[in-house]
């Protein structure tokens, strides 16, 4: 290990050589000054504390290193808002290219349109590579201020946005109503849309769009939120006001939170009764969508009561979920077939549409559908491919970069600056400059930058970078192995296979040793510390405390015996990923009274988290024992079938 630190050290240091002309390398007198690689800590550190004298006396010291551009940078992004353009143009000038250039051209777009300069502001926004909601309305906002009206229906995706929206886009918003560019029930389709996602705050600020006199009095609104049942028992009679139908809509949605089988009857009763029919049905969709995701047994019945309504795409992808838990296979196709386009082309409901056919003996329908997708790198890709009758075999004659094409991704001079950024700890930074030098290299070239990374042990970015590649591939870059050696005899100690357990690390971590996650779960296998604090009592691990959690064999050591213990414990690979994922209580709460196709049973996780990472570490699974010599299983055996519900079982409340 000790080696293979001080190679990818001495590869940065070269690697930055080449990337740099000769006048701008340190000099020998430079040298024995103060620590370069020190002082640009100390420079992020003061820009991160928006301390410009000091970053300008650190900056000084800078000339030549090659994250002098991050300094200047720092520089000028703290005082953006009193640059003058000839400023910001030679920067830009002089990075031409580069991350930098584009991550300032985007603030300074932002500031233009602050100030309301729009010719600048359009003359700036061509070369910008990112993709940012806030400028795009700064740019709508630009082409509305010269009389263009198309822009109201470029713009629809912000009456969509199921959060808060910036300042420009809320000035837009404005502006395309008092223009008369929108029609009046935009900005109630934003209310409904905004209370439905529980965004209250930026509920009230989306008041203002709403016609003179038919904003909802601040008390209804309190009412509805904190107190709905009140509200539902003793409704409002004026239910001819848009106000106070929607005030009661949102009561209902609020009350199902906490008794479903109440907001239920409610709707179902005296209460509902008095609501139009399309408000009805809408507050249908409103319980069936809450219930599907409790899957709650009238969750169909429920979305059949809200037939007529215009349901979102979540709420049809629920309803097909809770089809697929009652079998009900035509009630899957009525589903898929309401969504839109671009839905129903996503990989998950072409394979479940094609398993409907299946299932209702359309054969040559199905067929089609599984052709759409079948051996994509992705757990519907292998399933599809499976109905076909074949397991899919990771592509090759694998690409192997050459050492000259490794040399040529070390010159480039963004790939070498987020090297050296790595290499002083600056994460964040390395990955934003790295994402940026990678997202237009072919295929060739990203294996080659894949293979660079994988030398300097940064195991995410060559998996992330190998999976761009469209035409050519290597899929043994794309799934590393590090740590193997450790894992495989974990597994043997445990009874565990090691292709899944290289699975796992490759989701949980990228195989990333110091890998911390919002939530505080830490090391290769993403383990708790109360999680990893229980299991080293419970096995008797000598000198444990919680600063070892990082140590690679330490964390393993940790990881797959808790994954043994939750394994032991629900008697199914896929209950006990759910389960180290959102806990064993929930994974046991998520069967069915019956027993449950595993596909079935994952496609109908309610967390998105877990249901995308069961499937993504089953994928995986899959190729690492194609790859390094494990079981060739089909994907849907290893899925096997999930037991009901026992209320009988016996369960071990002492497992975190």
């Amino acid at each position: 290990m000790l080696f293979r630190v001080l190679l990818a050290r001495l590869l940065t240091i070269a690697a930055l050589a080449c990337a740099l002309p000769a006048a701008a390398q340190p000099n020998a007198k430079r040298a024995k000054g103060p620590d370069p690689d020190e002082a640009i800590l100390a420079a992020h550190a003061a820009w991160r504390a928006g301390d410009a004298a000091r970053l300008a006396r650190i900056a000084a010291a800078l000339d030549g290193h090659p994250l002098a551009p991050y300094v200047e940078y720092w520089q000028l992004a703290l005082r953006l808002s009193d640059a003058q353009p000839e400023d910001v143009g030679a920067f830009l000038a002089r990075h031409a290219g580069s991350y930098l250039a584009d991550r300032l051209r985007g603030e300074w777009l932002k500031e233009l349109g602050r100030r309301g300069d729009w010719p600048r502001f359009e003359r700036e926004l061509g070369p910008l590579v990112q993709d940012d909601l806030e400028i795009r309305c700064y740019a709508w906002r630009a082409r509305l201020a010269r009389g263009d009206a198309t822009v109201a229906a470029e713009a629809r995706e912000i009456w969509e946005e199921p959060r808060d929206l910036p300042e420009a886009c809320q000035l837009l918003a404005g502006e395309l109503l008092r223009a008369r560019l929108v029609d009046r029930e935009a900005p109630w389709r934003r209310v409904r849309l905004l209370l439905a996602n529980e965004q209250l705050q930026a509920a009230r600020r989306a008041f203002a769009w709403l016609p003179a006199g038919e904003a909802p009095d601040e008390r209804t609104f309190s009412i509805a939120a904190t107190a709905p049942q009140r509200l539902i028992a003793q409704p409002t009679r004026d239910f001819a006001r848009r106000a106070a139908r929607e005030m009661a809509l949102f009561a209902l949605a609020r009350f199902a939170r906490a008794d479903l089988e109440g907001a239920a009857a409610a709707l179902g009763g005296d209460f509902g009764r008095r609501l139009p029919e399309a408000d009805r049905r809408y507050g249908w969709g409103l319980v069936a969508h809450l219930a599907a995701r409790r899957q709650h047994p009238q969750a169909l019945d429920w979305y059949r009561r809200a037939e007529g309504a215009a349901l979102t795409d979540d709420q049809l992808a629920w309803k097909a979920r809770a089809a697929l838990r009652a079998l009900d296979w035509q009630a899957v196709r009525v589903a898929v077939d309401a969504m839109s386009a671009a839905t129903r082309r996503e990989p998950v409901w072409s394979y479940w549409y094609g398993r409907a056919l299946a299932a209702q003996g359309a054969t040559d329908g199905a067929r089609a559908y599984f052709l759409r997708h079948a051996g994509e790198p992705h757990f519907y890709g292998i399933l599809a491919a499976e109905e076909l009758g074949y397991i899919p075999a990771p592509p090759e004659p694998f690409h192997v970069p050459a050492e000259e094409e490794v040399a040529a991704a070390a010159r480039n001079p963004g790939l070498a600056r987020a090297l050296a950024l790595y290499r002083l700890g600056l994460r964040g930074e390395a990955a934003r400059e790295w994402a940026f030098s990678v997202r237009a290299l072919a295929d060739e070239e990203l294996l080659a930058a894949a293979e660079l990374a994988r030398r300097h042990e940064l195991y995410d970015r060559a998996i992330n970078t190998a999976e761009r590649t469209v035409h050519r591939h290597n899929f043994r870059l794309r799934y590393l192995a590090p740590f193997a050696e450790t894992l495989r005899e974990r597994g043997r100690e445990y009874g565990l296979e090691e292709a899944w357990l290289l699975g796992l690390v490759r989701q949980e971590s990228r195989f990333v040793v110091n890998a911390r996650s919002s939530a505080g779960a830490q090391g290769l296998m993403q383990l708790m510390p109360a999680t990893a604090s229980w299991v080293a009592r419970r096995i008797g691990l000598a000198g444990y405390h919680a600063g070892r959690v990082n140590e690679p064999e330490t964390n393993i050591a940790l990881g797959t015996r808790y994954l043994k213990f939750v394994l032991d414990e629900l008697g199914h690979p896929v209950l006990a990923l759910a389960a180290y994922n959102a806990g064993p209580g929930r994974a046991r709460r998520w069967r069915d009274a019956r027993p449950l196709e595993g596909a079935i049973y994952v496609e109908t996780i309610p967390f998105k988290e877990t249901r995308d990472y069961v499937k993504k570490v089953m994928a995986n699974t899959m190729y690492y024992a194609q790859l390094y010599g494990g079981r060739v299983v089909p994907l849907k055996e290893r899925l096997g079938t999930v037991p009901a519900r026992n209320p009988a079982e016996r369960v071990n409340e002492e497992l975190p």
